[in-house]
């Protein structure tokens, strides 16, 4: 019976795995494909114009420029997220810069106002603090994502390192 609710628990988390994964990557894709909306173009402006680490796209770019440029950017790190079953390293990749990603998205909490002053500031969030808040749990994900692909990176490595260096033995035959 032991044994049963073991696997039981496992199945379970595996499939939190595979929804946290994948549940990035989705979200990521969405949001990316509508950063070429002019829609989304003029809504990210408010954030990316105050951020000090973004702001300076808008003078080398369009306004739907750098929109576009964010979305090309999110839907690159989602498929390098999503291709986890064949590349490790490759994940590793994504979901290291999908931390950056979300880390930067965060600092916006700092550059824009994240309270709404006419509810009487903290604790209430703007519309852009709420929009930002979803975020923390999306690096919390990425975070997880990079550090079991790396872990994969690892193991793969050593495994490689141990097949290389085992001994050659003599099959039945001699050979």
């Amino acid at each position: 019976m032991e044994k049963r609710a073991k696997n039981s628990f496992s199945r379970v988390e595996a499939g939190g795995h595979l929804v946290s994964r994948y549940g990035l990557v989705l979200v990521l894709l969405w949001i990316g494909a509508m950063k070429f909306t002019a829609h989304e173009a003029a809504g990210i402006q408010p954030l990316v114009a105050s951020s000090p680490f973004m702001s300076w796209l808008y003078g080398l770019l369009s306004l739907q420029s750098v929109s576009n440029l964010l979305g090309v950017t999110e839907i690159c790190i989602a498929l390098m997220i999503a291709l986890r079953p064949w590349s490790a390293a490759l994940a590793a990749i994504g979901s290291a810069l999908a931390v950056l990603m979300f880390l930067t998205t965060l600092s916006f909490l700092f550059s824009l106002p994240g309270w709404e002053p006419s509810l009487g500031g903290f604790p209430t969030l703007s519309g852009a603090g709420g929009f930002l808040l979803k975020d923390v749990v999306l690096l919390g994900t990425a975070l997880w994502s990079l550090g079991e692909s790396l872990a994969a990176v690892k193991s793969k490595a050593l495994e490689s390192t141990v097949m290389t260096h085992a001994p050659m033995t003599k099959s039945a035959f001699g050979r």
